[in-house]
């Protein structure tokens, strides 16, 4: 899996900025996933049932994935306590950069979206800063 190259990574950028241009187009709504699971807990209205449809697509499309043939990672060697504390951090800061990488990466650089630039640029700096500095010390 960690293994791509370069035609898997622009027909995965490819899929995703389909998926989110028929979103958008389709139902006028933007595919940042934390605003999808935020927005279900505050509305029960029949309109918003697009975002149930949303998360189970997120949830069962690995296994069509792995019908087609693609290989999918079986096991991960991370513990639970540093998935449940990743995924806490994660949460909180798609609350307080109000809205996730898929959200800002996708949809707002998509839009033109200055603050989602601002976003974008901040999240991919740390990353490439925490893998320097996990391989560094490992």
């Amino acid at each position: 899996m960690t293994e791509l190259t370069l035609l898997d990574s622009i027909l995965g950028g490819l899929v995703l900025s389909i998926a989110a241009l028929l979103m958008l187009f389709g139902i006028g709504k933007l595919s940042g996933i934390s605003g999808i699971f935020y927005g279900l807990k505050n509305s029960r209205a029949p309109s918003e049932y697009w975002r149930i449809l949303f998360i189970i697509g997120l949830v069962i499309s690995p296994f069509f994935a792995a019908l087609l043939g693609f290989s999918l990672p079986s096991s991960i060697d991370v513990s639970w306590a540093a998935i449940i504390i990743g995924g806490l951090l994660v949460g909180i800061g798609t609350r307080v950069g109000s809205g996730c990488t898929s959200g800002h990466g996708i949809c707002g650089i998509g839009r033109l979206s200055a603050r989602s630039l601002v976003a974008t640029i901040i999240f991919m700096s740390t990353a490439v800063i925490t893998v320097f500095v996990v391989n560094s010390i490992s």
